[in-house]
């Protein structure tokens, strides 16, 4: 084996002159809490870590998608040939410059969100596009349940998989009660400017959320206490 097979990839941090655990921090903080910048510049700043918050822009969206896309192909290869794998898809209204844009999502049967897609059209080719995308890289569910839009209908026809889609009476509660947390930070943000920052920052804060959704309602404090020092943990490992 040469030596340039076995060079290592450069560090993601190289050039950066403050730490990788404060650059994960500070990115943490941002897409997980409802912060603003300057939120996340002040709290550090008690924390002795004195940053401006254009530092807070720049480090999220340099390496908010690379920790989001670690998490999220992680899950892809836990999730991997599960066979019992449901699906529930809708979409929600979300304010770009005084116009309603659409952000669709998929979210699977334990409440993780697998893909967010954002369209300024709620049609059958707008769907279509989410569907592909998200079958694409998750592969195929048992069952797929949506609400009574026709767009879902006929972008199942299109794919040939119409049998697995399931309509009922609040059946779609799962994907949207998702929709709260978006919701919160998307106050704290006031609004979007951009498709593209729009489309970033959903994927991004997804992801996050998922690592980070323990479900604390649903287990004991000691198991709370141990799964969130195990999410911290592998955050901490991130493109290390």
């Amino acid at each position: 084996m040469s030596r340039k097979s076995r060079a290592k990839p450069p560090s993601p941090f190289l050039r950066f002159n403050s730490s990788p655990d404060v650059i994960r921090l500070v990115v943490m903080m941002y897409i997980r809490f409802p912060l603003s910048l300057r939120n996340v510049e002040d709290l550090l700043f008690e924390r002795g870590i004195d940053i401006c918050h254009e530092t807070v822009r720049l480090w999220w969206n340099r390496f908010g998608p690379m920790f989001a896309g670690d998490i999220r192909r992680q899950r892809v290869w836990r999730m991997r040939g599960f066979r019992h794998w449901r699906w529930h898809l809708d979409e929600m209204y979300v304010k770009l410059n005084g116009e309603m844009v659409y952000l669709w999502r998929a979210v699977d049967h334990e409440g993780e969100i697998l893909e967010s897609y954002v369209t300024r059209t709620r049609d059958k080719d707008a769907a279509l596009t989410f569907m592909k995308k998200a079958l694409k890289r998750h592969g195929k569910p048992e069952a797929i349940t949506t609400d009574g839009l026709r767009s879902y209908r006929a972008a199942m026809n299109a794919l040939g998989n119409a049998d697995k889609q399931e309509i009922g009476r609040w059946a779609n509660n799962r994907v949207e009660n998702s929709h709260l947390p978006f919701r919160r930070r998307e106050r704290a943000m006031v609004r979007f400017r951009q498709m593209k920052s729009l489309q970033k920052f959903a994927s991004v804060h997804a992801n996050v959320h998922n690592h980070f959704d323990l479900q604390r309602h649903l287990v004991d404090r000691q198991t709370y206490k141990e799964r969130r020092s195990a999410a911290l943990a592998e955050w901490q490992a991130l493109a290390g």
